[in-house]
């Protein structure tokens, strides 16, 4: 069985080496979609910092990753990721 999820919004969280935080996820996300235009990492939390030893993602790869409700994700790398909030 495959669940389809509704796109809420999209942002944009551009990293220059350093670790930046999107915005806090909505009351009612449960799932994102990260896209990143080079490869980074990443790292999910209330106040998170990624790091080299964070999660990997790929170029153009594209993740879901399950979430709560006020937590972020932080990349780290010379990117732009792409974060789409869904819920079912």
């Amino acid at each position: 069985m495959h669940i389809a999820m509704i796109p809420k919004t999209t942002q944009k969280v551009t990293s220059s080496g350093s670790s930046v935080q999107s915005s806090a996820f909505g009351a009612h996300i449960e799932y994102v979609r990260i896209v990143a235009d080079a490869d980074c990492h990443i790292a999910f939390g209330v106040n998170p910092t990624a790091t080299t030893s964070s999660i990997y993602v790929p170029v153009d790869d594209v993740e879901y990753f399950k979430v709560s409700p006020g937590e972020k994700v932080a990349v780290i790398g010379s990117v732009n990721l792409y974060v789409s909030d869904l819920t079912e």
